[in-house]
């Protein structure tokens, strides 16, 4: 699951990250420098996420679930994917944060960065900031968010589609 997120705003600025995650583990959190296209988001998957589902899967049973951001849905971007062949959660509603655990993330982030004193003063102490609370998100977060899948779908099917307690 991933999401590019701007995070933590603070005096006019804010830095945009690209992350992954599972039930049992934390992709790379990646700083998103500039504007991103289909092709600078081709070239963030093929040198973060491959070698993370490699590593992490080994052909085991996966699937990757981004939303509908033109970057994601770009011919460019689904030709890359099918090569790949990077197991796809398919159909997926757009804009559907209920449906989809890593918004969850970004907001634990959030909170645990804002705890911080003193809070970064830049770009840089920001991303540093954010990386290091990503790594220090304890296990039972993310596998509660993804053992909930279930349960967000179904309060999604009983509420048709509108929003629910996620």
């Amino acid at each position: 699951m991933e999401k590019l997120v701007p995070t933590v705003k603070h005096g006019g600025s804010g830095v945009m990250v690209w992350g992954c995650f599972c039930g049992t583990g934390l992709g790379p959190l990646v700083l998103v420098e500039g504007k991103l296209d289909r092709f600078g988001y081709i070239q963030l998957l093929e040198e973060n996420l491959l070698p993370w589902i490699q590593r992490k899967f080994n052909h085991r049973r996966y699937f990757f679930q981004q939303d509908n951001a033109p970057v994601h849905t770009a011919k460019d971007t689904k030709a890359w994917i099918s090569q790949k062949q990077v197991k796809m959660l398919l159909n997926w509603p757009a804009q559907s944060p209920d449906l989809n655990p890593i918004e969850n993330m970004w907001d634990e982030l959030q909170r645990r960065v804002r705890k911080r004193n003193p809070r970064p003063a830049n770009k840089h102490e920001l991303y540093a900031a954010l990386k290091e609370e990503w790594e220090r998100i304890p296990r039972k977060t993310y596998k509660e968010l993804i053992d909930s899948m279930p349960r967000r779908v179904q309060e999604c099917i009983e509420k048709n589609g509108s929003p629910t307690s996620y």
